[in-house]
């Protein structure tokens, strides 16, 4: 039994697809971060099925993918600032209250 992309395919929509439901559901702005998270990893597993199916020699997508990890370290860290400083200023973190800080 050969293992096909298939087998590697279905996991990696499964995380970005939950990672979407998540984004998209979700008020609390930690987990948007955290459903960000799962669907930046699911887009890297997909660059190494897709370097290990078409071209099996060859490191683009374990490159791609390690610039994709520091990318959302970055942004991880980015975010994290940036959410505590708004629980500073609304001692909350939710995004319906978030337009009290326009003016």
């Amino acid at each position: 039994m050969e293992i096909t992309a298939l087998y590697y395919l279905v996991p990696s929509l499964i995380m970005f697809c939950c990672g979407l439901y998540g984004f998209l559901t979700r008020r609390n702005m930690i987990a948007m971060l955290i459903s960000l998270e799962l669907m930046l990893n699911g887009v890297d597993l997909n660059f190494v099925i897709f370097n290990r199916f078409l071209f099996p020699g060859q490191m683009e997508g374990m490159i791609f993918t390690l610039f994709g990890i520091a990318l959302a370290a970055a942004e991880t860290a980015l975010a994290i600032a940036i959410i505590i400083n708004i629980f500073r200023w609304v001692n909350n973190i939710d995004i319906r209250e978030l337009n009290q800080m326009k003016f």
